[in-house]
């Protein structure tokens, strides 16, 4: 009983993971908790038993396992020294086209490469980044876990990965290759901002305001199309009555009760639907906003590619 244990302990661990990720609904919420639940009743195991749980993640076990039985085989003779010249010069053309923004020209010459010479972590890692730039984040980590596969000291294919998995809102298994990544390079300065990065928008993702509008606020207010938007938004009569409601909350007015601001969760609700107006206000610029914080929000857009 006891491997059977330690496997509903990390099914469970993977189930209180996909909680915190952002991009459940209410029900789907409550499936996974009602899920977990009934695990840790029938198995009679709980978050507290440390002792049960395995060095590494029920994700990366699985994908570790993917790749062995991969149908994507590495052929035992390596490729001909032509080959390797002509998949190097494919990758250089590819690097060339990255700088130069032509992703889907990128993704086929490192495809090109691949196909050459098939034991080169660095062609499915290139690939992985231009399959990110075009939005192609599960194509993006399957590169990576091929690069990994290949080469698991190779610490780019880590952070990558990182990238991949956090435009995905998969936090905390994005901070999992993050932390892989700094300990192959410790003092990669890009890792470290991405792996703060990470961390603050796991916190965000199970913040109540946050909530509200479905992204990082934070990121959003030194932003001038959004302040220019907000500007806008504070004319409306309805915002001007909803905004007064918080002030009289804040100074311990009659909305307020007896505790003034004690009652945190009316100020919460008053926050909320203060985002709900913004988005009905202006949803297009509101998706705007999240496309260009996703795609600026990492240090990694400027990278070398190798």
């Amino acid at each position: 009983m006891a491997v059977e244990k330690r496997l509903a302990f990390s099914i469970v661990q993977f189930l209180r993971d996909q909680t915190h990720c952002g991009g459940l609904n209410s029900d789907e919420q409550e499936s996974l908790e009602v899920a977990i639940q009934c695990l840790e009743t029938t198995f009679k195991i709980s978050s507290s038993d440390c002792h049960l749980a395995v060095p590494q993640p029920l994700t990366e076990i699985f994908l570790n396992s993917l790749l062995k039985n991969d149908n994507l085989t590495i052929p035992e003779t390596s490729p001909s020294p032509e080959d390797i010249e002509r998949a190097e010069q494919l990758k250089n053309e590819g690097n060339n086209h990255m700088k130069e923004e032509n992703y889907r020209c990128a993704v086929e010459c490192y495809s090109k490469a691949i196909d050459l010479d098939l034991r080169n972590a660095v062609y499915y890692c290139n690939r992985a980044a231009a399959h990110s730039k075009l939005g192609n984040y599960t194509e993006a980590t399957g590169d990576c876990e091929r690069a990994i596969g290949i080469d698991p000291s190779y610490s780019k294919a880590y952070g990558r990965m990182g990238l991949a998995l956090t435009a995905m809102n998969k936090y905390p298994e994005a901070i999992s290759y993050f932390k892989k990544a700094l300990v192959l390079d410790p003092e990669n300065d890009t890792y470290k901002s991405n792996l703060k990065i990470a961390e603050q928008k796991q916190k965000e993702a199970t913040s109540p305001i946050a909530a509200g509008l479905g992204f990082d606020m934070a990121s959003l207010i030194n932003n001038p199309a959004f302040i220019s938007m907000a500007a806008s938004v504070m004319q409306n009569q309805q915002v001007q009555q909803l905004m007064s409601g918080m002030m009289s909350n804040a100074v311990g007015g009659p909305a307020a009760g007896v505790g003034g601001m004690s009652d945190i969760s009316s100020l919460i609700e008053a926050g909320q639907q203060f985002a709900q107006q913004i988005q009905q206000q202006n949803p297009e610029l509101i998706e705007q906003l999240r496309n260009h914080i996703r795609s600026r929000s990492f240090s990694g857009s400027a990278e070398e590619h190798s």
